[in-house]
């Protein structure tokens, strides 16, 4: 089904083809949009130069989230191709590495709190701002938050709380950018082995348990986040604004199965 067809969406946070940004963007592709992509820094250019091919897109652009200059400038570039586009994938999140690992209390900083929530929060917000003028009426943001912003997950740590920050964001900048027809959402995935959750203390752990509980009994794959943001970027979703939604086989509706029993 090619409901995307015609529709231009940018896509952020593809660090390989096993992270959920890239499998967002296989499913944006096979229901017909157009891509853009960004780049963090230059070692990224390259890799997803190559990815961009994959999806018929040559557009790869820089942009530092953590600089209103550098995403100034990725609107300013992208409205040089696309005078108009439908929306965007913000699929960014970033705590230093030593905040996964412990106590919460003990490890948790002032620097590393501003930087979680500057780049994992405010990131959000800020690409809205910078190209709300560009955005057609029937956009859609779509973001990319985690259980750990509900409930409190051993080692997730201060991540949690710019998750919960970023949910929040979600439903301000729903309400902001309604009158404009333009819906924002976020998808609570499950745990996916990427790159970045390998980065969380016994994640293994985590994804043992969380298969053994989830009334699905199977781990969700990037392909399931993706064709629920492909859905929530379509028409088809034109009711759905500041909603979290849990693609995570349930796991969020679950206290207790016969197997803790």
């Amino acid at each position: 089904m090619n409901f995307l067809t015609g529709k231009r969406i940018l896509v952020t946070g593809i660090a390989n083809n096993h992270s959920i940004a890239y499998g967002i963007a296989q499913a944006l592709h096979r229901a017909g949009a157009e891509l853009a992509f960004s780049y963090q820094n230059k070692k990224n250019k390259l890799r997803l130069e190559k990815f961009a091919k994959n999806f018929n897109s040559n557009i790869v652009l820089p942009c530092d989230v953590t600089k209103d200059t550098s995403i100034k400038e990725l609107f300013n570039s992208l409205a040089k191709i696309w005078i108009k586009f439908d929306g965007f994938i913000h699929s960014i999140a970033y705590a230093p590495k030593k905040q996964f690992k412990g106590d919460f209390i003990n490890v948790i900083n002032r620097k590393s709190f501003t930087i979680a929530h500057d780049i994992s929060s405010y990131s959000f917000v800020a690409m809205a701002k910078a190209s709300r003028y560009m955005l057609n009426p029937k956009a859609s943001l779509v973001t990319l938050t985690y259980i750990g912003a509900e409930r409190a997950i051993f080692n997730y740590n201060v991540m949690g709380l710019a998750k919960a920050s970023l949910e929040a964001n979600t439903r301000y900048m729903a309400n902001a950018m309604g009158p404009q027809k333009i819906r924002v959402n976020a998808i609570s995935a499950g745990p996916i082995k990427t790159l970045a959750a390998l980065g969380i203390k016994n994640f293994k752990k985590i994804i043992s348990y969380y298969k053994s509980v989830i009334p699905m009994r199977r781990l969700i794959t990037i392909d399931d986040i993706g064709n629920t943001a492909a859905f929530l970027c379509s028409d088809l979703s034109s009711g759905i604004t500041g909603e979290i939604i849990h693609v995570d086989g349930g796991f969020n509706i679950v206290a207790m199965n016969e197997l803790n029993l």
